[in-house]
């Protein structure tokens, strides 16, 4: 069984994000990056099933600048046996990237594309929907537990506001994935030494017949508004005061 598996690059969880002085987006310049934390738990699971022999081969994609090869090492050195760049410079939208990610399914065939629920720069929780349904596959998301039954069937346990939900879907199905689901490893000095020697095929939308089509312009960045130090009250009858003080009440 080939699961695919798709990384984005972002800004590293821990580095305070700071937007750029002509407020056009966020500062990457000489800024630590990583892989999306939702993707990493991604390439885990996908990595866990092959050390379970469910899964032969784990195939990771990343729609980005060439710089992305450093988080598809980092992903080969978690396990996976070989990557694909599409190389992109520009901002490529949610949509853009589930056409591209349908044409190397039709190209790979995968049994499972496992992905992040989201992401962290852009949290739109788009794109595992939206290649459901271009590539007409069952979907299941925010997964938190996923368990193969028969052959070519999974069980999804997914977090909802009302507690948990199990699907049952056939292969081959779209995945995202949600925090609870794993923890990832940590690379072995000896794994990422055999990463350096694993295949990463460097493509670009132009080569795969695709023309880019972003449907969004972002106007302008801004951080935000510094928050007013709270205070504490003694209790209710000054917490009425403060409120109407206010004109909050």
């Amino acid at each position: 069984m080939k699961i695919l598996v798709a990384v984005k690059r972002v800004v590293d969880h821990k580095v305070n994000v700071r937007v750029k002085a002509d407020e056009t987006g966020i500062e990457d310049a000489n800024v630590k990056m990583a892989i999306n934390p939702f993707c990493e738990i991604a390439i885990e699971q996908a990595v866990r099933f092959k050390d379970q022999d469910t899964a032969t081969e784990v195939v990771l994609v990343c729609i980005g600048r060439k710089e992305a090869d450093v988080q598809l090492r980092a992903g080969l050195a978690l396990g996976a046996d070989r990557a694909i760049l599409i190389k992109v410079d520009e901002e490529v939208q949610s949509l853009d990237v589930a056409k591209l990610l349908h044409k190397v399914v039709q190209e790979e065939l995968p049994d499972l594309v496992l992905l992040g629920k989201q992401a962290i720069d852009t949290d739109n929780n788009q794109t595992g929907q939206m290649l459901a349904a271009l590539t007409n596959m069952p979907q299941g998301t925010f997964a938190s537990n996923i368990v193969f039954t028969v052959p070519n069937k999974i069980k999804v346990t997914r977090e909802v506001d009302g507690g948990l939900v199990t699907l049952a879907l056939n292969l081959p199905a779209v995945i995202s994935v949600d925090l609870r689901l794993n923890t990832p490893r940590y690379a072995s000095l000896p794994n990422i030494m055999k990463a350096k020697r694993k295949v990463i095929t460097v493509t670009s939308p132009e080569t795969m017949g695709f023309s880019l089509s972003p449907r969004l312009t972002t106007l302008k960045v801004e951080t935000p508004a510094v928050r007013q130090t709270g205070i504490k009250v003694a209790d209710v009858d000054e917490l009425v005061d403060k409120l109407q003080q206010a004109k909050v009440i």
